[in-house]
């Protein structure tokens, strides 16, 4: 079938549509594509794979003996108290070879999670610290030169979240951070220390968390069944959900080998004794099976959320009907409409001056009407205080005068006294 196309570039007026099935031809001779898968695998061997594993619960619960006993390897892990303030994320990043592949492992801490009195938004530095790597991937993707063959992807793959033995029920507080964490990366729940309680609380336990995230909507991740391969082996691990774990550092003799395991008065706990714990089908799902599906799933779901809705504020989107909207007309739409939020914040701070200048300056013609009258008091008292001064220092003068005049009248009168007396002797 032959479909003419106008939509299409200009050099291609004609295309030809074989059908769902296509159509087979034989090769005469070999021609060498069937090495693609080769070629893809050896370049994906140099360039090496990242994982970043989030790990979430309180201090002590055994997250770090946990990750060294999934790779195999002692981890030079900082040691944590119960006085941390807040909760703070740690992150530590190790190369990692087994054969002839490289893993740039990244180890993300939740440190003092659970240690507060007020446990109230604790998982907000944890959704903060997501948000942030997600960020920094997306910056990378929107630079016009970008290299994210060779870029360090520090995205969260998987959360671990590790959840107190209690043997009844899950904490508010898990419910609530698994809540919070669920639309941003893949979550295993698993159950720390599971040899702390019996096999048939352990059981129940299992099936009450379960019944909670349902009934609370909380989504963790679910191994992936649409490959033959591995789907029922993955079905099977995801009704046996949340893991069961224990975690030791300690190798352990028993009978006549030596085991990584946990010595007690009555026995000892094998890690990799799928009959005392569930590590051995942890450590197979998540890295022996299903640990690119977990860093796909974490880059065509959780990051392409974050990127769609980042995009969406930006103005980038697809108009439906129209085709998908251009950079070019986002930045005109974005550029008139920051002018125009720019001419209306200059007509608000015009007015606002305006009204400023005007109220400033009625206050200062009150002030100075204030102080107008205030001097016209004052000139008034003062004239009259000068008027009553020198009416004060005519009365003076005169007083002055007058007694002037009665001393003169009194040395007159003294005087023709004495020259009386003298005639008369």
């Amino acid at each position: 079938m032959v479909v003419r196309t106008t939509n299409q570039s200009t050099h291609v007026k004609v295309q030809r549509v074989l059908g769902s099935d296509g159509r087979t031809l034989t090769l005469q001779d070999h021609v060498g594509f069937d090495s693609l898968p080769d070629q893809l695998v050896n370049k994906c061997v140099n360039l090496g794979f990242d994982m970043n594993i989030l790990c979430v619960g309180e201090t002590g619960i055994g997250k770090s003996t946990l990750m060294d006993c999934l790779f195999k390897a002692d981890f030079d892990d900082e040691v944590h108290t119960h006085t941390q303030p807040g909760v703070e994320v740690s992150q530590r990043v190790y190369g990692l070879k087994e054969g002839n592949v490289k893993l740039k492992l990244t180890l993300v801490d939740s440190v003092g999670y659970g240690d507060q009195i007020n446990k109230e938004n604790s998982y907000d530095p944890l959704v903060a610290y997501i948000d942030e790597q997600f960020e920094t991937y997306l910056q990378e993707e929107l630079k016009i030169k970008r290299n994210l063959v060779t870029f360090h992807d520090t995205r969260i793959h998987v959360c671990l979240y590790f959840l107190v033995p209690t043997g009844h029920s899950i904490r508010s507080l898990d419910l609530v951070t698994m809540k919070a964490l669920d639309k941003k990366c893949n979550i295993i729940p698993i159950i720390a220390k599971s040899d702390t309680i019996s096999k048939s609380e352990l059981d129940n336990f299992k099936a009450n968390i379960m019944e909670e995230l349902q009934r609370n909507g909380v989504e963790i991740y679910t191994f992936p069944t649409d490959d033959d391969t591995v789907a029922e082996v993955n079905k099977e691990m995801n009704d046996m959900m949340p893991f069961a774990v224990v975690g030791s550092r300690e190798d352990v003799k028993v009978g006549e080998g030596v085991v990584r395991g946990r010595e007690y008065p009555w026995g000892v706990v094998e890690i990799e004794n799928e009959a005392h714990c569930d590590f051995v089908k942890l450590r197979e799902m998540l890295i022996r099976t299903n640990m690119e599906d977990l860093r796909e799933v974490t880059h065509k779901r959780h990051y392409e959320m974050y990127r769609r809705g980042k995009l969406k504020q930006m103005g980038i989107a697809d108009d439906g009907a129209h085709g998908p909207v251009s950079l070019q007309e986002t930045y005109e739409q974005k550029r008139a409409e920051h002018l125009k939020d720019l001419k209306t914040i200059e007509n608000e701070m015009r007015s606002s001056y305006l009204q400023k200048v005007s109220r400033k300056d009625a206050e200062v013609k009150k002030k100075l009407n204030e102080m107008q009258v205030k001097y016209d008091g004052l000139r008034k008292a003062a004239n009259e205080e000068r008027d009553k001064l020198e009416e004060e220092k005519k009365k003076v003068n005169e007083e002055l005068a007058e007694v002037k005049r009665t001393i003169a009248e009194v040395q007159r009168l003294s005087a023709e006294q004495a020259n009386g007396k003298k005639g008369r002797k």
